[in-house]
């Protein structure tokens, strides 16, 4: 997990950050991104792609990074914002926020995924790199537990939805619930088209 982050310190850069968002594909809420700068080598235990984790576990790592990380910054792109520009363009938004939020300026910035974002900073693109890069997994874990927690305060709001439960995926119930009762205002009209009349 720190072999790109390895390479990087050997040429010189200090301040490597990770990147990653959560949130992309659900029906509603924001997307919301992180970025992280780890001190070097710093090796936390449990540390991996979000996806492969409890969510017992990803909050247990969520303070842990907060203690241990040089910084942490988090971007957040609403449901307006991804209707206007679409969810891709929203995303790359996010991670700009997120690297901007940061305390300390990276040197070399490790973004998810495939897609080049604007920022001045030399970067990389890693596919799958919350499975390849400690910092981008730690990002994982900060932007999808941030994300988890604004859909369970949603979810007092809108109780009928399940939103706590599904955290906003497109499951049965969701899908249900949004044919029973239509979309509330954090729905993303463009991702229900098929389920509203």
């Amino acid at each position: 997990m720190l072999e790109i982050e390895s390479r990087l310190y050997k040429k010189g850069y200090i301040n490597v950050c990770g990147v990653d968002e959560a949130g992309r594909g659900p029906l509603c809420g924001p997307v919301v991104a992180a970025a992280v700068i780890l001190p070097k080598d710093e090796k936390i235990d449990g540390v991996n792609d979000s996806k492969k984790l409890s969510e017992k576990k990803r909050e247990v790592l969520f303070d842990v990074i907060k203690e241990k990380a040089i910084t942490v910054g988090v971007g957040i792109s609403d449901v307006e914002l991804i209707e206007k520009i679409n969810i891709l363009n929203a995303t790359k938004i996010a991670m700009k926020e997120a690297i901007e939020n940061l305390k300390i300026k990276p040197d070399y910035v490790l973004v998810d995924g495939n897609q080049a974002i604007d920022i001045s900073v030399p970067f990389e693109t890693v596919i799958s790199g919350d499975a390849k890069s400690e910092s981008i997994a730690a990002a994982s874990i900060i932007a999808k537990v941030t994300r988890d927690r604004l859909l369970i305060e949603y979810d007092k709001k809108y109780p009928e939805y399940g939103f706590a439960k599904h955290k906003g995926y497109g499951t049965k119930a969701h899908i249900e619930a949004i044919r029973t009762y239509g979309l509330t205002p954090i729905h993303r009209p463009s991702f229900c088209k098929k389920f509203v009349d």
